[in-house]
């Protein structure tokens, strides 16, 4: 008989065993890979295109870089950092081979073949030597990995001296009232959505939890210099309903 492990993690509210988690959320992601997109369209009503914008902003990609994009499966910042960057290459890193599957089927998948490569893995243990990128990303995927210190200390591990890390997540609104407003829409409008779309209602009420669940704006940034960056910093985007934060391997 399987044996499971005795440490615990959250999926979404419920509490389940730390070995069990990737593969709950890698049913999660199978289930929704071809609407992934549309996903993310419905839980920030269309502006986390918005966000994947400002997040190339601070960003600012330079040529001949390479990129670490994890849990990157359709490509969408992979995509936005090679059309600004020329010469860059991006290897996207996904759990998940629908996932990524999805992303190639894209047409700036196409376009942009010889600069993309594409890795089925795990973001607690990447499969890449030490010091092999330029710059590290994950967009709205981070909240998802089992163990959130071990997915940043090998951010760390994987990136030059002088490489940048940057994460997209949905986050916490400094506001009670207005975090409280959020709520009642994500967890009374996001799911029924979801199901009308994708047929699938329990994987978005695990997404809106698992919301719920991620740490605040000032705790996940500790643990990014927990991990060893420096230079930690973050901004809200849409009032805090996303943020980014930004650290340096120096």
């Amino acid at each position: 008989m399987a044996q499971t492990s005795d440490k615990t993690t959250h999926f979404g509210f419920k509490d389940v065993a730390e070995d069990q988690k990737a593969g709950m959320v890698h049913g999660v992601f199978t289930s929704v890979a071809s609407k992934y997109d549309i996903m993310n369209d419905v839980m920030s009503m269309g502006i986390h295109r918005v966000w994947k914008d400002a997040m190339m902003d601070w960003l600012a990609p330079r040529p001949d870089q390479r990129l670490l994009d994890v849990a990157g499966g359709t490509g969408d910042v992979s995509f936005r950092f090679l059309k600004r960057a020329p010469g860059a290459t991006s290897v996207v890193l996904d759990m998940t081979e629908s996932m990524l599957v999805a992303g190639r089927k894209r047409a700036e998948a196409d376009q942009l073949a010889k600069n993309l490569s594409w890795v089925t893995g795990d973001a607690m243990a990447l499969p890449f030597e030490d010091s092999q990128f330029d710059v590290y990303t994950i967009s709205f995927g981070i909240r998802n990995v089992t163990r959130i210190q071990d997915a940043l200390n090998e951010a760390y591990r994987v990136l030059k001296p002088g490489g940048r890390l940057m994460v997209l997540e949905f986050s916490q609104l400094p506001n009670p009232a207005m975090q409280k407003a959020y709520d009642l829409y994500s967890f009374n409008v996001i799911p029924p959505m979801g199901e009308i779309i994708t047929g699938d209602r329990d994987s978005y009420q695990y997404l809106v939890e698992s919301i719920r669940k991620f740490p605040d704006q000032e705790t996940f940034a500790s643990m990014i210099a927990t991990a060893g960056f420096e230079n930690v910093k973050y901004r809200n985007l849409s009032m805090g309903i996303a943020a980014l934060h930004s650290g340096w391997k120096l």
